[in-house]
């Protein structure tokens, strides 16, 4: 590292071993004047200070300024390992004249932390000499190098341990930071790298990725920290996943003399009773179920075997729906149905005539095949198909191309049924709004955090004269409609939007607007329903049909009714002594009122109204 103007030479007690060509890099080596400043890393449950990364800084201003320039004056392993070591004793020293709470955080490569932990952590013991207490820092290993072999860097970290310091996983999710490495190291703490932490309140995927880790983390005894938080809705998303640490502009910018305690803002943020509101994954339900959970064993014949032979196949075994014709390596040709065949054979005439013959010539030659790995989103594209006859036969399933069982349409029909079901609970697969499994997860979690809140039952009058009316696909615009009108009189980062079923929804309330929001979102649904009817319905105020005991009836246009149960104070008491279950009947009698108002809207208490449910 030559020709840097108002270069200043690296500290003579650097913990190096002589004769070393790190040594060689101390002694020569000139670099900018460097300093130290310290971002804040808060406590997710109650604000208060878990410690400060170290980062380095040139001078400001310079081209040296960030430390990624610094890094790349240093010309070689050596050089760089110097850098790295100079670093760590300009943080420490500034570090110590601040008297920070809480721990310090200090960044090493593995390849400079293989040579401070060798001969027993020798050098960083004479590293940290100066008085700081080893328990107080935190080593983050930073992936500015491979690490190599992971049992043999294990190793050499348990050194720390017997120094009493603790270390902790840089950048996880990216780069060399992987779960492999996590298994070996079974670090104290995880910081989970910006980019997954970056729009986590918006993005589902992002979440789950995180929930996942925290699970993984449990398992070890180690504690995740989030990188990377900008903003207050991220915070809370932490917060509630339960997350330990948090750290990013939001939280506090890295500065030479950074504030004991976490800004105001972020205090009010994590002491909120307001819960976050976690982005939904839409689940389809196709994943995890393939092929071979379907496979029903089943015997194969060849091309040549008689009619006749097969017939006797099937009258030994009573069960069996079809049988299979492969090749003499295992792959399929063909497959025979039961009922086919035996209808067949029902015939006159049919088995003098075909008896003897071999089965292949009456076999269904384009039989659908699948890998036991296929998806069932994949053998669902059958029923789509023009080849109903597959779903009749049933189908084969193979491995690497050979026959290994077959599957039949009744099973693959099932599973089909089973699995949308399941998923219409996660999300309706109308509107894509969460369904009841998401909305009682929620209500759980309001309750749990004793936040105030408003039940708001939302149904429409008179949807179902208007859909047997005008059909069932404007129905569904109708409803898809009412969905949008009501997401966009929610906050997302407040309030939480479901679908029930039919034409049933149900918003949860955290905003302190909620009556304006509604409102205006039933002034909206209103005017926008009354246009999907005919000139002739719009002019004549309504619709001729019948009621449910087939009498004529005239109905007015479809409007919106919400019911509101409000939550607070004594209520969210009592929902924690009751449970969950009870704001759903409590908001379904509101919305009886709300179907009975002038105004669409019917606002009522919980606590009245459970004891009037004898709740």
């Amino acid at each position: 590292m030559t020709g840097l103007p108002a270069a200043t030479p690296l500290l003579d007690r650097a913990p190096v071993a002589s004769g070393t060509p790190i040594a060689a890099a101390l002694a020569h080596a000139r670099l900018p004047p460097l300093h130290a400043v310290f971002q804040p890393i808060v406590q997710a449950d109650n604000a208060e200070i878990l410690g400060y990364e170290a980062l380095i800084r040139g001078p400001a201003g310079s081209p040296w300024a960030s430390p990624d320039a610094l890094f790349r004056l240093a010309q070689g392993v050596a050089a760089t390992m110097a850098l790295e070591i100079h670093a760590a004793r300009t943080a420490l020293a500034a570090w110590r004249s601040l008297d920070l709470p809480g721990k310090l955080f200090l960044n090493f490569s593995p390849m400079t932390l293989r040579h401070l932990l060798a001969e027993r952590g020798r050098l960083m013991a004479a590293l940290l000499e100066a008085g700081i207490a080893p328990s107080r820092l935190v080593i983050e290993i930073t992936e500015q190098t491979p690490i190599g072999d992971a049992a043999s860097f294990a190793q050499a970290m348990a050194v720390l341990r017997e120094l009493g310091m603790q270390y902790a996983l840089d950048d996880f999710g990216t780069g060399h930071a992987n779960l492999d490495l996590l298994a070996h190291l079974s670090p104290q703490f995880v910081k989970i790298d910006k980019s997954l932490v970056r729009g986590i309140a918006s993005c589902s995927r992002r979440l789950e990725i995180l929930r996942a880790l925290l699970r993984v983390m449990s398992a070890f005894g180690g504690r995740v920290i989030a990188e990377g938080v900008e903003d207050e809705d991220e915070l809370a998303v932490i917060r509630d996943l339960g997350v330990a640490g948090a750290q990013g502009y939001y939280v506090g910018r890295p500065l030479l003399r950074p504030a004991a305690q976490a800004p105001q803002h972020v205090h009010q943020a994590l002491a909120s009773r307001h819960i976050a509101v976690f982005p939904q994954m839409v689940r389809s339900g196709w994943s995890g179920i393939t092929a071979g959970r379907l496979l029903r064993p089943a015997p194969t014949v060849s091309p040549a075997t008689s009619n006749d032979a097969v017939l006797r196949v099937f009258q030994d075994q009573p069960d069996l729906q079809a049988v299979a014709v492969v090749n003499d390596e295992g792959r399929p040709l063909a497959i025979i149905s039961r009922q086919a065949f035996i209808d067949r054979y029902a015939a006159p005439f049919h088995r003098e005539l075909y008896g003897k013959k071999a089965c292949i010539a009456m076999a269904n030659r384009e039989p659908a095949c699948f890998d036991h790995r296929a998806s069932l989103e994949e053998m669902a594209q059958i029923l789509s198909g023009e080849n109903t006859r597959s779903l009749a036969d049933g189908f084969v399933i193979t491995e690497q191309g050979r026959y290994i069982g077959l599957g039949t349409g009744a099973d693959l029909i099932r599973a089909i049924t089973e699995v949308r079901m399941e998923a219409a609970r996660y999300a309706n697969p109308l509107t894509f709004l969460p369904g009841n499994i998401p909305l009682n997860q929620h209500i759980e979690r309001l309750i749990e955090a004793a936040s105030e809140f408003r039940a708001c039952y939302v149904d429409l009058n008179h949807f179902k004269p208007f859909n047997d009316k005008y059909g069932y696909w404007k129905g569904d615009e109708m409803l898809k409609g009412a969905a949008a009108i009501l997401a966009e009189a929610c906050d997302p980062a407040r309030d939480f939007l479901g679908h029930v079923g039919g034409d049933d929804f149900l918003v949860l309330y955290q905003s302190s607007d909620w009556a304006a929001r509604l409102q205006a979102a039933i002034r909206r649904f209103n005017d926008a329903a009354r246009a999907m009817y005919s000139p002739a319905d719009r002019n004549a105020g309504g619709m001729h049909g019948e009621d449910r005991h087939g009498r004529p009836v005239f109905f007015a246009p479809v409007s919106m009714a919400v019911g509101v149960v409000c939550v607070s104070g004594e209520g969210v008491a009592g929902l924690q002594r009751l449970g969950s279950q009870h704001i759903g009947a409590a908001a379904a009698a509101a919305k009886r009122e709300a179907k009975r108002s002038a105004t669409g809207m019917a606002v009522l208490d919980f606590l009245s109204l459970a004891a009037t449910l004898s709740v």
